[in-house]
């Protein structure tokens, strides 16, 4: 299992690469047409389908432009046969907001299976803890 929580993780880090890079196209690539994602921002009731999950992203990289953090820090996986599931915590935000609440983490949660032997993302979680 060693080898598949390797490319799983060099498939993570490549995403969150993509991410704070703004690369749109990298971003997409190994995940599911079936991909459900429940994220930070509205819908409540998340996303469903790759052309759906394509069209979070935009948004997300123009608050990012403004100078925001995207970086893995923790990442955990477990694997088996045709499943796998990993979780993180990432340091996300700006500046400003990093300096506000230094010790606040993105959390991460993927959920991963086996397409014709590649791994592929068919379920992402993301949120933060409720700071009201």
């Amino acid at each position: 299992m060693a080898a598949d929580e390797n490319q799983i993780r060099d498939l993570l880090q490549r995403w969150a690469e993509a991410v704070h890079a703004g690369d749109l196209e990298t971003v997409l690539v190994r995940h599911a047409n079936d991909i459900v994602m429940f994220d930070v921002p509205p819908p409540e009731d998340g996303v469903r389908g790759l052309d759906a999950y394509r069209d979070t992203w935009p948004p997300f990289f123009e608050w990012q432009r403004a100078g925001a953090a995207f970086e893995i820090l923790t990442l955990d996986i477990t694997s088996g046969e045709d499943v796998a599931y990993a979780w993180a915590l990432l340091r996300c935000g700006t500046s400003e907001e990093l300096e506000r609440e230094p010790d606040r983490r993105l959390r991460l949660t993927v959920g991963l299976r086996r397409e014709q032997g590649t791994w592929v993302v068919a379920h992402e979680h993301h949120s933060f803890t409720d700071r009201s």
